[in-house]
């Protein structure tokens, strides 16, 4: 059995690396990606299972944390419904993990001063945040060791017998193709005349501030969507949802006015100002999407061996160990 992977990101990398049993071509044309600007928060409370699986198997493997630089320091998710019928899962495969706090223990232990009425959170203390550029570097030399065949060309079209165009000409075949390109994925499926299956592009910013709260780690609000971490020993990343559809990867600039919002959100909630809010710098990629969110195999065509990887949705850095797993599963079975 042969199969391509198209994509060197830490989909393509991680899903490569769980096909070693097999015959493996991993096409990883030098891109600007989402995984390289990832801000990498893990977590096991998501709303899915392949999050908490992932955050299992990263702690119980020394060798994946140590590749993902791993940073464990807790996690907070604010939100107003009750997340306990949520927690079933984590409480299954990481008990005593998670816990559920009232608006009135978070206050009284994080740096929030400005929360809706009725505000609680999840607090995980095992989550925290990975490097996703360092787990693929990882990954591809764990592909390399296993005696995959790593390929610079690009592939310039897909067909569904199914084979890879390439850039040289050339034409490959195999028994499965997965394309794992993120947000080049739709454009690599439209210029081989496939449909793109219900995948867009969107851009994904956040930026990076000289200082911080004391007393916070890795967070997200369910209400606003303003999520944050640690950045180094006093630095502050912050972001918030891009509303930027359809955008070229290749061509992607700062929204400023989304770094003003994200200011603005990120003073009134912990009534602490940002300096001048003025960011250290501003990191900008695009991922890609799918109106059934989650990083998960897809097929691209009915009946037959052509797949995508990807719709991640700019936060497969929590689900990307499971959802590798699942895929190559899928494709060996």
């Amino acid at each position: 059995m042969r199969i391509a992977v198209v994509g060197g990101g830490v989909a393509g990398a991680l899903l490569a690396w769980r096909l070693r049993t097999v015959a493996v071509d991993l096409y990883t044309a030098p891109t600007n990606d989402a995984t390289g600007a990832s801000g990498g928060l893990v977590r096991g409370f998501d709303g899915s299972r392949l999050a908490a699986e992932s955050l299992v198997e990263l702690l119980g493997d020394a060798r994946l944390r140590e590749a993902a630089d791993y940073h464990e320091i807790g996690s907070l998710y604010l939100r107003s419904a009750d997340p306990s019928p949520a927690l079933g899962v984590l409480d299954e495969l990481l008990p005593g993990s998670a816990s559920v706090l009232s608006e009135a223990e978070v206050r009284a232990r994080y740096p929030f001063r400005d929360l809706p009425s009725g505000t609680g959170a999840v607090v995980e203390r095992r989550a925290g945040y990975l490097s996703p550029a360092a787990l693929r570097t990882a990954a591809l030399g764990w592909v390399a060791e296993a005696g995959a065949v790593i390929r610079s060309v690009p592939v310039v079209g897909v067909a569904p017998y199914p084979a890879l165009r390439l850039a040289d000409g050339s034409t490959e075949e195999y028994d499965a193709v997965v394309i794992a390109t993120g947000a080049w994925t739709p454009a690599l499926l439209a210029a081989s005349g496939l449909a793109t299956g219900g995948l867009a592009t969107k851009q994904i910013q956040y930026a990076v501030y000289a200082t911080r709260p004391d007393g916070i780690c890795a967070f997200v609000d369910d209400e606003t969507g303003l999520y944050g971490r640690p950045f180094g020993e006093r630095g502050f990343l912050l972001g918030l949802p891009c509303d930027r559809w359809h955008v070229n990867p290749a061509r992607l600039e700062p929204d400023t006015g989304l770094v003003s919002r994200t200011a603005e959100v990120a003073g009134k909630m912990f009534g602490w100002p940002l300096v001048d809010d003025r960011p250290l710098r501003t990191v900008v990629a695009a991922d890609c999407y799918h109106d059934q969110a989650g990083l998960a195999l897809r097929p691209v065509v009915r009946r037959t061996s052509v797949f995508t990887f990807t719709g991640g949705s700019g936060g497969a850095a929590k689900t990307v160990l499971a959802a590798s797993r699942q895929a190559a599963d899928a494709l060996l079975g």
